[in-house]
């Protein structure tokens, strides 16, 4: 008897239209879905009028539930894994899962679909196109200020929880007084927003403002004062995705340790129409 397959499921972060026809094909013929919380995901599954059998598989119950969800692979039955929302493994249960899958020698498929974390950095100003995910950062102070002086000029990325968010950005301030920090709230949402500017900017926003729902932080890593950096291709960047040339002058100045007059020329010329 040949084995099952797992399969790595994503689900919509917030909009229940932003899941792949694949995934929603593959949920309708698995024998069985593993649910983070049925109760969550009873609600999807609902709409896309999906009835395959669900089992709670989450953080507590996981060492427990891996050997029947072993058992049922080598018996040859597919499996689905979800979370509640987004891309399962990626900040959720299923890692230790994927490992006894590997041992197992089952096979393992991931779909392509919904992640917090890609989609907050398309919609990020991140000139290296390059960033670190870090998942949520560690709640000690001190371990966390580790943290952020250790990769000082990367740009990184976590996931951070709305009555904490504050006191982080404070930390980052402290760490990285000149930082660009972009933040992004409930995505894909009816609320949605992502703010980019400085971290006092930031800061000042969100102490105005406390942040409700589901938050993704982007701390643009300290770029190297460079002669060889095309600013025209920053600028125009920048312009294509709606920045205003006064806002480009802003954002390139502080990244790059240029002159704000300067690159507001440049962008002024180069813009022209």
């Amino acid at each position: 008897m040949s084995k099952g397959i797992l399969y790595i499921c994503p689900t919509p972060i917030g909009n229940i239209k932003d899941i792949t026809l694949r995934a929603i094909e593959l949920l309708k013929n698995v024998d069985l879905i593993l649910c983070e919380d049925t109760r969550v995901s009873i609600k999807i599954l609902n709409h896309y009028e999906i009835k395959t059998k669900m089992k709670s598989y989450h953080k507590f119950n996981e060492k427990q539930s891996i050997i029947e969800i072993i058992s049922l692979l080598k018996e040859g039955k597919n499996i689905a894994l979800i979370s509640d929302a987004g891309t399962p493994v990626i900040s959720d249960p299923g890692c230790e899962l994927l490992k006894s899958a590997i041992e197992a020698s089952v096979k393992i498929v991931p779909l392509a679909g919904a992640s917090a974390v890609t989609t907050f950095m398309s919609g990020v100003y991140n000139p290296s196109g390059q960033f670190l995910f870090l998942g949520f950062l560690p709640k000690k102070t001190s371990e966390k200020e580790t943290i952020l002086r250790k990769f000082k000029t990367q740009t990184i990325v976590f996931y951070e929880s709305p009555n904490r968010l504050v006191k982080t950005l404070e930390e980052i301030k402290q760490i990285h007084q000149e930082a660009q920090v972009a933040v992004g709230r409930e995505l894909t949402k009816v609320y949605e927003e992502i703010k980019q500017n400085s971290i006092e900017k930031i800061l000042n926003h969100y102490k105005q403002k406390p942040p409700k729902g589901e938050i993704a932080v982007a701390i643009i890593g300290e770029a190297q004062n460079d002669s060889n950096i095309d600013l025209n291709e920053q600028i125009l960047k920048l312009h294509s995705q709606g920045y205003s040339i006064n806002e480009i002058s802003k954002i390139i100045s502080t990244l790059f340790k240029t002159s704000k007059k300067e690159v507001y020329k440049i962008a002024l010329d180069l813009l022209k129409t």
